[in-house]
């Protein structure tokens, strides 16, 4: 489904890296891997849409398909964090909540950015 539109995509690309980043140390979640493992998604989430072949990216280097195969990959890993590295009685539904919204985010967006060209990136797929 390409129903949303990559510029789209990207502000919430950043939102999402804020929330990950900011969200553990807000809502206090402790030490371990409730804390560290969003954060370290969130860097990761701003420095791969910084270098995204889309509207919002710096320099492109990665493609939109390889950028959602690493939203849907995170996304994935983040849903089933608390059960994973075994935190689930200490919080879970930020993690499950914000990872299951990465996976739908990258299945409904636009593979390619609208009336701009893209060189499909360095990295990944240019079809």
């Amino acid at each position: 489904m390409n129903l949303l539109p990559t510029r789209i995509h990207g502000l919430l690309d950043y939102m999402t890296a804020a929330a990950l980043i900011a969200l553990p140390v807000i809502d206090r979640h402790g030490a371990g891997a409730q804390t560290w493992l969003p954060m370290l998604l969130g860097c990761g989430v701003l420095s791969y849409s910084l270098i995204t072949d889309y509207e919002l990216g710096l320099a492109p280097i990665v493609s939109m398909p390889m950028h959602l195969a690493f939203d849907a990959a995170g996304g994935l890993l983040l849903a089933v964090s608390p059960w994973l590295f075994g935190f689930a009685e200490v919080v879970w539904i930020p993690h499950v909540a914000i990872g299951l919204f990465e996976v739908v985010m990258a299945a409904i967006t636009r593979r390619h950015p609208s009336g701009v060209p893209h060189s499909g990136g360095r990295l990944g797929v240019s079809a």
